[in-house]
């Protein structure tokens, strides 16, 4: 199955090594964007929620043009929603880094809206300045 074209998954057939290290350095940066967004809409309600989720916003738009995919979106969210996952997991003793309250639920939902439209919005144009049509 090696060099065979997997349908649906890698269009273009496998990806190169520097894909690859491209995706696994956004998958990287979703973590630490998502550790960070989970302090942040804490500590400084609501203009924190803000700023995290147009940090994580950014994240998303700006792995789908870096790398020109769909699939350069899922790699961020897979690493953005893994750290807020076992960020908000409490500890036996109770303890946990998410608070209880509409903040944490915003930046969660708030992040994967971001994700799902980042993933499933076409492109307003094409790279060389036609309309596409």
């Amino acid at each position: 199955m090696s060099g065979q074209h997997l349908p649906g998954v890698f269009p273009g057939g496998r990806p190169s090594p520097g894909r690859i290290v491209a995706y696994a350095g956004l998958l990287l940066l979703g973590a630490v964007v998502g550790l960070a967004g989970s302090l942040l809409q804490a500590a400084w309600f609501p203009g924190g929620l803000a700023l995290s989720l147009l940090g994580t916003a950014a994240l998303f738009a700006g792995a789908r043009e870096a790398t020109g995919t769909q699939l350069g979106v899922v790699w961020p969210t897979v690493g953005w929603l893994l750290s807020i996952v076992l960020l908000s997991t409490g500890r036996p003793e109770g303890d946990a880094l998410f608070a209880s309250g509409i903040g944490p639920i915003a930046f969660m939902l708030g992040g994967m809206a971001a994700a799902v439209i980042c993933a499933t919005l076409w492109r307003s144009g094409r790279r060389d300045g036609g309309t596409g049509r």
